[in-house]
């Protein structure tokens, strides 16, 4: 039999490499313990299947605006007439609460498709539309908040104009949000 000399057994490096060994294992094992509570966090299938919804507008004739729910929150789109858009563009920008022009409301070459979130920036409520308002465009009546046809606040307690959310057209008469 072979005898260990004192010196062996003092050897650093067959330490370090137990050493690490072991909180290896113990990192997998707590890895393996804090899966499920992580992944308990990610967003669940109804959730995921709300996050984007695509609308058809081939129906919206112009001067017309129809509402639909992403998110649980009811989204404005509205085809402007050419008025509309021009009534947008006369506004002085500076005048404005939140001041922001009309094209950077609106995508390039689809200036007639306003599309926002139909959320009341005051405290929440839900605009009427179809040319509501002082200014043709939604008016909050819980407390009297009057937007122009960009969706801009103008008149009222609202702090910041109706928000445009993520979209895209698909095609010419698609869009998806989200």
């Amino acid at each position: 039999m072979t005898e260990l000399h004192h010196d062996e057994l003092k050897d650093p490096k067959k330490r370090d490499m137990l050493v690490l060994a072991s909180q290896a294992m113990g990192a997998l094992g707590a890895g393996a313990l804090l899966w499920p509570f992580v992944d308990s966090m990610n967003p669940a299938a109804d959730v995921l299947a709300l996050a984007s919804t695509e609308v058809n507008l081939e129906s919206v004739k112009p001067g017309q605006e129809i509402r639909v729910m992403w998110r649980g929150k009811p989204v404005f789109i509205r085809h402007r007439t050419e008025e509309e858009i021009k009534e947008a563009r006369a506004v002085t920008v500076d005048a404005l609460p939140d001041p922001q022009e009309d094209k950077e409301r609106v995508k390039e070459g689809k200036e007639q498709w306003i599309v926002m979130l139909g959320v009341c920036t005051h405290l929440g409520c839900v605009p009427l539309g179809n040319n509501a308002g002082e200014f043709n465009g939604w008016f909050c009546p819980c407390h009297g908040s009057h937007y122009d046809t960009s969706g801009r606040i103008r008149k009222g307690p609202a702090p910041a104009n109706l928000a445009i959310p993520d979209y895209s057209f698909t095609d010419d008469t698609h869009i998806k949000i989200g």
